[in-house]
């Protein structure tokens, strides 16, 4: 899996969160006509890399015209979500959006004791909203990431300025868009570190901590307004891939004696679907000389608990067996290359002591032999060729 780690130490707002994703590789050509989708084509976009601390982050900064005779007066949630409902962009992204708009709104409306429709907003502040949010939830859908988590989240210390006065920081509505997410304490931050914007996209955008272990592949640094030559005001964005090649699992065996063979392969599946990382079954001899099928899953410790459920519910046992054991494997990533007619086939590369070993994926090579009318064991030998042949030139 390719992961998106976030790593708010100095906080995050809805800028660091662009500009961190434009350092890890996002088209910042994108980013520029990201208004007019949205639905504001007068707004100017400016992408430049700045200084944080001595570190070189990106900054991104929506320059929004004033509307002649308006009065200020800003824009109700409501009336966002109505804009984010227009946006020209993808469902995912629009229901991810419209997702957070609400959850602002109900944070905003309980602090204030209105309804979370009627919540206003300030014109820039409300445009400048939308785009971030927009902008941050499409740019995670185009950089590929398959999740995003998140390191504890800085909040700074101190008061905030309000509309209405000073606040204590974090402000009340991003105290309350914080519930379920790790806080750090102590750091070097005065004023507010974490804005309810950059709250909300850590709502609607991560699935909590990072996993155990990953690889680091990048990484992209979003810069906020100050710059405090102390610490480095800046968003940092690891991009990473999961590594499943080491780590703690669960052994988890079962007998099944009276059980139709044909429905060994959905159980199989419900296994792997509750996060299994591997599922054996073999002949064996049961009790009273009853021919049996003995299950032997590998589950990391977080999915034991629902591989077991799975056992249970798809299968006729009626107990199992688990223990604690290590699994170690050989690191590995995935390629794709083309043969004939377009034809992609995705072929597994693994980092062995004796060099790489390539294999090409199974479904892939079936469905290619099936389109080029060609044997499969022909269709794997061509991808396998292609892939050391793509390798040997890195």
């Amino acid at each position: 899996m390719r992961i998106a780690i976030l790593d708010p130490a100095a906080g995050i707002s809805g800028d660091m969160m662009l500009g961190a994703l434009v350092g890890a590789g996002l088209d910042s050509a994108w980013l520029e006509g990201l208004p007019a989708r949205v639905g504001f084509p007068d707004v100017r976009v400016t992408v430049q890399s700045v200084d944080r601390a001595a570190l070189k982050a990106v900054k991104v900064d929506f320059a929004i015209p004033a509307r002649p005779g308006h009065s200020g007066h800003g824009r109700t949630v409501g009336d966002l979500l109505e804009v984010v409902r227009r946006a020209d962009v993808s469902e995912t992204v629009r229901g991810q959006a419209v997702r957070a708009f609400e959850l602002l709104g109900e944070a905003e409306g309980r602090v204030h004791g209105v309804a979370p429709s009627a919540v206003h907003l300030h014109e820039v502040g409300a445009i400048d909203a939308v785009l971030d949010i927009v902008g941050a939830v499409e740019g995670v859908q185009r950089l590929g990431f398959d999740a995003v988590y998140n390191r504890p989240v800085a909040v700074g210390r101190g008061w905030v300025d309000a509309a209405h006065g000073k606040l204590p920081v974090p402000a009340p509505a991003t105290l309350d868009l914080l519930q379920g997410i790790e806080v750090s304490s102590g750091g070097p931050i005065e004023g507010e570190a974490t804005t309810p914007t950059g709250a909300v996209l850590l709502r609607v955008l991560s699935s909590g901590p990072p996993p155990e272990r990953w690889r680091v592949i990048g990484s992209g640094w979003g810069a906020g307004t100050r710059n405090d030559p102390q610490w480095p005001n800046a968003l940092r964005l690891i991009v990473a891939e999961t590594a499943p090649e080491a780590g703690a699992v669960e052994v988890i065996v079962t007998d099944i004696d009276d059980m139709t063979p044909e429905y060994l392969e959905p159980l199989r599946q419900a296994v792997f679907d509750a996060g299994a990382v591997d599922c054996q079954t073999w002949s064996s001899q049961g009790k009273k000389g009853r021919s049996s099928v003995r299950i032997e899953v590998l589950a990391p410790v977080s999915a034991a608990d629902q591989v077991v459920a799975a056992l249970f519910a798809h299968g006729t046992t009626a107990g199992v067996r688990r223990w604690p054991a290590w699994r170690w494997t050989l690191a590995r990533r995935e390629i794709a290359v083309e043969l004939e007619g377009a034809t992609r086939v995705r072929v597994k590369v693994r980092d062995g002591p004796d060099g790489q070993r390539v294999k090409a994926e199974y479904d892939d090579v079936v469905l290619a032999a099936k389109a080029l009318n060609r044997s499969a064991l022909d269709i794997a030998r061509e991808a396998e060729r292609r892939a050391e042949h793509m390798l040997s030139k890195t």
